[in-house]
């Protein structure tokens, strides 16, 4: 659906993060599968990573990259589409969902086709194109066999590269045994949760629609500016497929994917596959440049996003996000993430970076408590491949949330009192000195075995998640004033 502002953007409609983390941390085999799937990812990029001397000069030129083409994205964007045009292709320009999806619906319907096959997009999710699709008599048919068990558990991605890694194969095989045979090729008598078996099964399933599909759906990596090329990269060849088979390609691309020139994939090539999947390379990494008589799709069609884009770029902080290349890497380092699953967030782009880009994307106020998702503890900026400054974005988007906060309600607001009476606090060293000393009188007084029980009043918030050590006996303060002060 989408979101309130009108903006076209698709928002799940969940509870604010808090509410939905908190029922996620229940589930102790959601628990059990992020865990498992996400140190073994984090584990093989650390291993990969390390193999280059020069890692953190191409995070440092990736960095580069994406800052120059965002400065001169107008220029690069009309390159994109004269060079794509001369190639062959059609160019479309698509201000939010709703033009996204009208034009992607026409472009189908031309073709006189009611099926489509999709490779793995994150921009036709956030726009919700196979429901678009779906209440226009067209069907959708996911390829990627993460996103095919998410489609046939009428489920949503909770991750960027394993949209199904809230699920174990055990789960996948009932799913798969259920419901394959109501979308086409049924699963075989017998499935066991074997990997090898369910991804026989899958192959098998896709196979039907790999070879009777006429038109193909995909998103894009990168486009490069000076060439027109369109660039996917995928792990288990259902893109190759989508991208030759059809007669008929329809790719949909925010316009932030744009590179400037085909010398620029050579950095990107090192750094994706390493920081999301913990390989050198990836298996299948494809290119193409408008049409070939003969050679793949007869018909190519690039259609550029918006949807909030534009917006996010004139913020020169919040701009950051819009780098991102989609590896994952800062989910896979991310406690909360690790703990919550991506359904939490109620946003197709879950983890650190859905927190910065989603609020973004639909305003803050229709995401006001996915900036507060975070600890902040810095682990996804080292982690970005193109140095994304995660925290930096999430404080500054925080302190925007507390704004709308009290534009909308006129007064101040509990946090700003007591951030004011906070700065009052900290600018006087005798007030201070006297609040260390009542927090050390009451903390003592609610003590019980060398932790706090449960605080009073609104910091129960913090006391219900946490354990609170009792404050020590003497300050800092008075040490230093009984055993330092005579020194000076």
């Amino acid at each position: 659906m989408s979101d309130p502002a009108g903006r076209g953007v698709v928002w799940l409609g969940s509870p604010s993060f808090p509410d939905a983390a908190r029922h996620a941390l229940k589930d102790t085999q959601l628990r059990a599968n992020l865990k498992r799937a996400t140190s073994t990812i984090r584990d093989k990029r650390l291993a990969v990573a390390s193999e280059l001397d020069d890692w953190e000069e191409l995070r440092t030129s990736a960095a580069a990259i994406k800052k120059r083409t965002a400065r001169h994205l107008d220029h690069y964007l009309v390159q994109l589409e004269e060079s794509v045009t001369a190639a062959g292709g059609t160019v479309h320009w698509a201000s939010d969902a709703a033009e996204a999806n009208r034009i992607v619906t026409e472009l189908v319907r031309a073709t006189g086709e009611r099926e489509v096959v999709k490779i793995k997009s994150m921009a036709t999710q956030e726009i919700g194109l196979n429901e678009h699709l779906a209440e226009e008599g067209i069907a959708a048919y996911e390829t990627d066999l993460a996103e095919l068990i998410v489609q046939l558990g009428d489920d949503r991605p909770s991750h960027i590269l394993v949209p199904a890694i809230h699920k174990n194969r055990t789960e996948i095989r009932d799913l798969f045994t259920a419901e394959m045979g109501r979308w086409g090729w049924p699963a075989p008598d017998g499935l066991t949760d074997d990997p090898a078996e369910l991804a026989d099964a899958a192959r098998r399933h896709l196979r039907e629609k790999f070879l009777t599909a006429k038109v193909a759906v995909s998103g894009a990596n990168f486009a490069v500016a000076d060439t027109g090329t369109v660039v996917v990269v995928e792990s288990e060849g259902n893109g190759r497929m989508c991208l030759t088979l059809p007669q008929t390609l329809i790719t949909v691309m925010g316009i932030e994917k744009v590179i400037p020139t085909w010398s620029d994939l050579e950095v990107f090539l090192q750094l994706l596959p390493r920081s999301s999947t913990g390989e050198r390379m990836n298996p299948y990494t494809s290119t193409w440049t408008g049409t070939t008589d003969g050679d793949g799709p007869s018909a190519f069609h690039l259609v550029l996003l918006d949807n909030g884009r534009t917006d996010t770029l004139a913020d020169t902080v919040g701009r950051q996000a819009l780098a991102c290349i989609r590896c994952s890497a800062c989910l896979n380092v991310c406690p909360v993430f690790e703990r919550t699953g991506g359904h939490a967030y109620g946003s197709v782009y879950p983890g650190p970076i859905g927190a910065v880009l989603t609020p973004q994307l639909v305003g803050v106020e229709n995401a006001a408590s996915l900036p507060f998702a975070s600890t902040l503890c810095g682990a996804c900026y080292d982690a970005c491949p193109v140095k994304i400054d995660i925290p930096e974005v999430l404080a500054h988007l925080r302190a925007q949330v507390v704004e709308a906060k009290r534009s909308a309600q006129r007064l101040p607001t509990a946090e700003g009192v007591a951030m004011k009476a906070a700065a009052a606090v900290l600018d006087s060293p005798a007030l201070l000195a006297a609040a260390q000393k009542a927090v050390a009188l009451g903390g003592r007084a609610l003590a019980r075995g060398g932790r706090i029980g449960r605080l009073p009043g609104p910091m129960r918030g913090w006391s219900d998640t946490r354990d609170t050590p009792a404050p020590p006996a003497q300050s800092f303060r008075d040490w230093w004033h009984k055993n330092k002060e005579g020194e000076r």
